[in-house]
């Protein structure tokens, strides 16, 4: 029997999952709540719901709201300490920091923004060292 894993999925992984119900994003959201368990806190909340709402992704109100309701519904809110790790944009850091305070793996299309660290992987990296 598999274990559930924790992770925290970067808002751009919502994004393509939105986007697409056939890539790699969308495959890892499909997981909940059988093999992960979102973490996130109000901060990650709060981008999901502003990023997801921009007009330039058109994303429909109920996919929207259904997949944030999922997230909430299946996942765990943590508030982490704050990193002091150099970070190339601020704005990553309440992902890095929510994911070490926790152990979790931290699911990301944008690699290079973050630490080189094994807890930090692309969705397809995920899905190979997870799907077996």
């Amino acid at each position: 029997m598999k274990s559930i894993i924790r992770v925290v999925i970067d808002t751009n992984i919502l994004v393509s999952a939105l986007w697409s119900d056939d890539g790699n994003a969308s495959a890892i959201i499909k997981m909940m709540p059988s093999n992960i368990i979102p973490v996130f806190n109000d901060f990650i909340l709060e981008e999901y719901t502003e990023v997801l709402s921009r007009p330039k992704f058109a994303f429909s109100v109920h996919k929207r709201e259904s997949l944030l309701a999922k997230m909430k519904d299946y996942g765990e809110s943590i508030t982490p300490e704050k990193s002091d790790i150099p970070m190339s944009d601020e704005t990553d850091r309440i992902f890095y920091d929510t994911a070490m305070a926790i152990g979790a793996i931290l699911i990301t299309g944008n690699i290079k923004d973050y630490p080189n660290e094994s807890f930090i992987m692309t969705p397809a990296e995920f899905l190979q060292k997870t799907v077996q």
